[in-house]
């Protein structure tokens, strides 16, 4: 054209360049679309677990970890709205577990829907038994569809991807994975609730081993302290403080461990209380209202008349047909490790340890493998475990005596060490898998967790050793 800036071979280049540009996006669009249509596809059913980007996020400024490395640094997490599951259906006679989870709720927490508090209650109609296990918050397992991480941050994972179920789902299939058994139910209970129902029955009594000092409101202007050797009453705000102490500088020793074993305590002190003739008529009198009251602050999957039915059954089962458990650091080493670039420890499974726990706890009669058939010292005997004895008192030959005990009983002493130094505890090294000739000494010389190591070393001549301390002295005709 006359008077043209450009030639036409100018605009030839422009047009197919920007339609070039076009269909390039168009493709990009429709990939996106296309996928996200496929990874998000909710109306019809397909495998796998939706991604963590298919969740809604409700503060755009705030990333939702899908992963534990996220979760334990600085997100903010959410707590959505999230359908349950169809309810499971007791038949008033299998075996019932659930899993109760105690959150953080502090939202100035990094992790405030991390289940720092996770105990399995187990209940066998028939038997006429009941168990519970508590397990640590800090132990690495792996959580079905994320990978593997600490066992606390399954709730919150659960929550902030919005799977099917939610945290309670996903924390469920988490723990039984990790323990082998089924998960029925779960209960989480916030700590005003706990407080109010202590306060509805009246308190609980606990008998309390040592000198503790506790602050409820956490203030210090309402500090209170328990003696050892006491039978101390608990309202609601105390009974609160004293299930989760956890600190040396208060004289709660253990950690998390010794923590554990009072919560379970609590929970005793709580079924007794509720078990008395006048306090369990008014409670099941008032069931429906008093469920009503607390549902607020109790979030649970248990109907109503289930719940009912094993308050029932609770009654016919004897403090002494209740098995307890804590995984402690003798089935879960300490371990460093990195987590998102920051130094952390987490708890190491031993898996064959927490197994033979497990089995005393939800198996009738104990474990089930052809092995584990038979009494403490035959199971001990079949190990056909070496061991090698270190004498570390001032008592001489003491080591000869235990050894002649020993060999009685079916073990193999083999060797004996030189001392090591005096001690007044006896402590016990595992440096193989023989965990039913371990769990025998345990019990023998009433061993603590930590009295007992576990170092596996497959070059080591003796299964076991054995480091006498003064402690043995009279605790059996070995160590007179």
């Amino acid at each position: 054209m006359p008077g043209s800036r450009y030639p036409n071979g100018f605009h030839s280049l422009w047009r197919s360049l920007a339609y070039w540009i076009f269909v390039t996006l168009a493709v990009i669009a429709a990939f996106i679309l296309v996928r996200k249509l496929t990874l998000c596809w909710t109306l019809t059913h397909l495998p796998g677990i939706p991604t963590a980007e298919c969740a809604i996020q409700t503060n755009p400024t705030s990333e939702l970890p899908a992963a534990l490395d996220e979760i334990d640094s600085n997100a903010v997490l959410i707590k959505p709205s999230v359908p349950e599951l169809e309810l499971p259906k007791w038949d008033g006679a299998s075996r019932i577990n659930i899993a109760m989870f105690g959150l953080r709720g502090d939202e100035q927490d990094s992790c405030p829907n991390c289940t720092d508090t996770i105990m399995i209650l187990t209940v066998d109609p028939l038997t006429k038994t009941a168990g519970m296990l508590s397990i640590p918050r800090d132990i690495w397992v792996h959580i079905p569809g994320t990978g593997y991480g600490r066992i606390n941050t399954a709730w919150a994972i659960g929550e902030n991807a919005k799977l099917p179920g939610g945290g309670p789902e996903l924390a469920m299939q988490t723990v039984s994975q990790f323990i082998g058994v089924p998960i029925h139910y779960y209960v989480q209970v916030d700590f005003g609730t706990f407080v109010s129902f202590i306060n509805l029955i009246g308190g609980i009594d606990v008998y309390v081993e040592e000198r503790m000092v506790l602050d409820p409101e956490g203030e210090g202007a309402d500090h209170f302290v328990l003696k050892p050797g006491d039978y101390r009453h608990l309202t609601g705000k105390r009974a609160l403080a004293y299930a989760r102490c956890r600190h040396e500088s208060q004289g709660c020793s253990g950690g998390d461990v010794g923590r554990a074993k009072r919560q379970q305590q609590v929970i005793l002190a709580i079924r007794d209380k509720v078990l008395q003739p006048e306090t369990f008529a008014s409670l099941i009198s008032q069931a429906p209202h008093l469920y009503a009251e607390f549902s607020s602050g109790v979030r649970t999957n248990l109907p109503l008349e289930d719940a009912l039915r094993m308050a029932v059954l609770a009654k016919d089962i004897h403090v002494e047909d209740i098995q307890q458990g804590v995984i402690d650091t003798t089935m879960a080493i300490p371990t460093d490790t990195t987590i998102n670039g920051v130094p952390a420890n987490v708890l190491r499974p031993v898996p064959d340890l927490i197994r033979i726990l497990r089995d005393e706890i939800f198996v009738p009669g104990g474990p089930l493998s052809p092995m584990a058939q038979g009494d403490a010292v035959t199971l001990m005997q079949s190990d056909e475990a070496k061991i090698r004895l270190v004498n570390n008192t001032y008592t001489v030959d003491l080591e000869q005596r235990v050894a002649a005990f020993l060999n009685t009983q079916g073990m193999q002493v083999v060797e004996f060490g030189g001392t090591t130094g005096y001690s007044s505890h006896t402590k016990v090294t595992l440096y193989t898998s023989k965990l039913y000739a371990l769990k025998y000494l345990k019990e023998l010389f009433g061993l603590e967790s930590s009295q007992i190591v576990i170092q596996p070393d497959p070059s080591s001549k003796v299964d076991l050793e054995i480091r006498l301390g003064e402690g043995w002295l009279g605790r059996h005709p070995a160590g007179y």
